[in-house]
């Protein structure tokens, strides 16, 4: 039995007494309901105080009845109190305390909705990119490994307003929604972008036509992990050299290259210019394609594409040029 479940059953179990004992003495004594329930009270709290009113044998043999069944059981969660205090959970309440604090302080961070198997690598991921986020999780265990990994995490339903809201929704820049269903997934895009309409969702899916219904529902993106799986099984089968390439590229860690993609904000220094002069304005870093604002995509583009606010830059650098270009402002 949880925790939770205990301390339930002994709290009605103390409240089913106070109210047997409060009928008892009205019943027994035609006492009044207050004089009745401050006599239960003080009957099974032990505390001494003296009679209300002078008890009948029927009222004397009802209150020896009270003390034998109702002072075990406050005896009992007494006890259970205590053990849950010194189990440790005294440590746990203040953690949690601490970590709503910290969960506070977030700005522009990443909510990620789901601690499994593909939750956790998105985490890790996260971490490397020193990416600040949040994770959610109705799970006590996987809430508890995600802690363990030394993460802010929230063991509550995703799909909660309150959950999204505890951790920091209206401040977040984006959303992963990385839960077992894609129905749970739907509901959190919903969630999500009814409380922050601007905010970026990734969603997990499983069955392609998932796909649709989470777009409709707000998603930006969508995600198949199998799919990734078997497209990256049968490329690193054609061309691993490809492969090794874009892994390298993707990883920030210890290496000389690294990708990152950028955007153009109105009235920046990049607004209005073209592909030849932004050279020296990104550290001589190299830019891959560019996403123009309509959503067309310019691989390799022209020296003299012009660049535009709203345009979104893939570009390619060592991790000293990339830095500090996240957007252009």
């Amino acid at each position: 039995m949880s925790k939770r479940k205990r301390f339930i059953l002994i709290a009605l179990a103390i409240l089913a007494i106070i109210i047997i004992g409060t009928a008892g003495y009205m019943i027994i004594e035609g006492w009044s309901f207050s004089d009745s329930f401050f006599m239960a009270v003080i009957t099974l709290s032990t505390v001494g105080f003296s009679e209300v009113h002078p008890l009948s044998e029927g009222g004397r043999y009802f209150t020896i009845f009270l003390i034998l069944g109702g002072t075990g059981t406050m005896l009992y969660a007494a006890t259970a109190i205590v053990q849950y205090l010194l189990e440790g959970n005294l440590e746990n309440i203040l953690g949690r305390r601490h970590m709503k604090t910290e969960i506070a302080k977030l700005k522009e961070h990443t909510i990620l909705c789901g601690y499994g198997k593909v939750g956790k690598e998105v985490a890790h991921v996260f971490k490397n990119e020193k990416t600040p986020f949040v994770v959610i999780e109705s799970d006590e265990k996987a809430c508890a490994r995600a802690t363990t990994d030394g993460f802010l995490c929230l063991n509550m339903n995703a799909a909660n307003d309150e959950a999204l809201k505890e951790a920091g929704i209206m401040s977040a820049k984006s959303l992963v929604a990385a839960l077992g269903s894609d129905a749970d997934n739907l509901y959190v895009t919903l969630s999500a972008k009814s409380l922050n309409p601007e905010i970026f969702v990734v969603a997990r899916i499983d069955a392609e036509e998932s796909e649709a219904k989470l777009k409709r529902a707000g998603a930006d993106r969508t995600m198949s992990p199998y799919g990734i799986g078997e497209r990256r099984l049968a490329m690193m089968t054609l061309k691993p050299l490809v492969v090794d390439f874009i892994d390298t590229t993707m990883d920030r860690q210890g290496h000389e290259f690294t990708l990152e993609d950028v955007n153009i904000v109105k009235g920046s220094s990049m607004d209005g210019i073209m592909v030849k002069e932004s050279l020296r304005r990104i550290n001589g870093a190299h830019i891959l394609a560019i996403k123009k604002k309509n959503g067309h995509l310019i691989t390799n583009p022209a020296p003299e594409t012009t660049l535009e606010a709203g345009d979104e830059l893939v570009l390619m650098g060592t991790p000293d040029q990339l830095k500090g270009l996240e957007n252009f402002t």
